[in-house]
């Protein structure tokens, strides 16, 4: 009964019709061409693109250029996948969530051997000031769950190390409201990693990825780097001045993951199709929770909009932002630093997704075009996210 209630779950979420009937897709060589203009717009020296169609990877192509020397970027060129990790990490998440050692709605308190201000040093950074300790006189983190975590509703900054004092302080009540946080999922790696192993917890989360990505045939993906590769995108700044490819050698799932697009485009696929997930664990990802009231991404904190200028469909799911729009419900995640530009955009109804990859942030100018070429008018939010952010996703 329980496996008939998850396919009927499935089926209502994912298979329902929607009035507006989706476009044709474009061919790859009109792909291409749209590629190449918004690399000449924007001054772009790389890109990667990707398209699912159905749940199934259909057109994966990469263009330009992956370092100063001019050598190619191909499609199994070793990319910078920041922020995407955390969409990553959910999915992961979830599969933990169906094994039963995890509840999502359960607060991290009831995983933990010890109260989370009695641990030591942060496990990331442990040469630095150890975060959860900063908590114990605050007992809100009582009430932060897995949820939470994931959808930014935390109360942390994004790190703790960016706030005045450099110390961990939960800014409101957990659970009420969004404002990103790469914190608040570090959190729940931690959890993970040091939580009760009597309950199937103190699990290595790169060990855990790995799984996944040797499952999906990614063979050049990992939340750590790897010395020795040579096939590898460095990047461009804002002013297209070259930067070293960025090299994390610590598994951080909010955002140390390295791929290509070969690679993701198989995570796309298997994320957008359920594959790997249970029907109702797929389904909590983008189950609308928590409404987003802000006017943008960034800053962080921002106040509520007044509630006739709310975006009435903007939610957090579990490491994505969910969205409504003239084809139906979708969700997407980008990623982004002073030389990476990242985004992914999934439409429910026909399981199409557009993943771009690149190694020059100021492709992202062109992000919004190309998705609605290839995709049509989808509705995803771009005028929320891309504010003044540059640096914090």
């Amino acid at each position: 009964m329980q496996r008939f209630f998850g396919a009927l779950l499935f089926w209502a979420v994912f298979c329902l019709p929607f009035a507006a009937v989706s476009q044709t897709l474009p061919s790859g060589a009109a792909i291409d061409a749209e590629v190449g203009k918004i690399m000449t717009n924007t001054h772009a020296n790389g890109m990667a693109v990707a398209v699912i169609d159905h749940g199934k990877v259909g057109y994966v192509q990469s263009y330009g250029i992956r370092n100063a020397k001019g050598d190619r970027l191909a499609t199994d060129t070793v990319m910078y996948g920041a922020s995407l990790t955390k969409t990553v990490f959910a999915y992961t998440v979830m599969q933990l969530v169906d094994q039963g050692k995890l509840k999502l709605d359960t607060p991290i308190e009831a995983d933990l051997d010890m109260p989370l201000p009695s641990y030591g040093p942060d496990p990331v950074f442990p040469d630095k000031y150890g975060p959860y300790k900063d908590l114990a006189g605050d007992p809100r983190w009582k009430k932060i769950t897995p949820r939470m975590c994931l959808t930014h509703s935390t109360g942390f900054s994004n790190f703790w190390f960016i706030e005045p004092d450099q110390k961990l302080h939960i800014h409101f009540e957990p659970g009420t409201r969004f404002s990103y946080s790469g914190e608040g999922l570090i959190l729940l790696q931690f959890v993970i990693e040091h939580g009760r192993k009597a309950q199937g917890l103190g699990l290595d989360v790169g060990d855990l990825t790995k799984a996944n990505f040797d499952r999906l045939g990614m063979t050049r993906t990992s939340l750590v780097w790897h010395n020795g590769d040579t096939n590898v995108a460095d990047g461009w700044n804002d002013q297209g001045q070259p930067q070293p490819h960025e090299k994390r050698s610590k598994v951080r799932v909010a955002g140390s993951m390295n791929t290509t697009i070969s690679d993701l485009s198989k995570f796309t696929a298997a994320l957008v199709s359920g594959d790997g997930l249970s029907p109702a664990s797929r389904a909590e990802i983008t189950r609308p929770v928590l409404h987003v009231t802000t006017a943008s991404l960034f800053p962080l904190f921002l106040p509520d909009l007044p509630a006739t200028e709310q975006r009435k469909d903007l939610y957090s799911g579990l490491g994505v932002t969910l969205f409504d729009g003239p084809q139906g419900h979708g969700f997407y995640k980008g990623g982004h630093d002073g030389q990476t530009a990242n985004t992914m955009v999934c439409l429910e109804a026909t399981q199409r997704c557009v993943l771009i990859l690149s190694n020059d942030v100021r492709s992202e100018a062109g992000f919004a075009r190309l998705v609605r070429f290839i995709l049509g008018d989808t509705g995803v939010p771009y005028d929320w996210e891309y504010g003044d952010h540059a640096g914090k996703s």
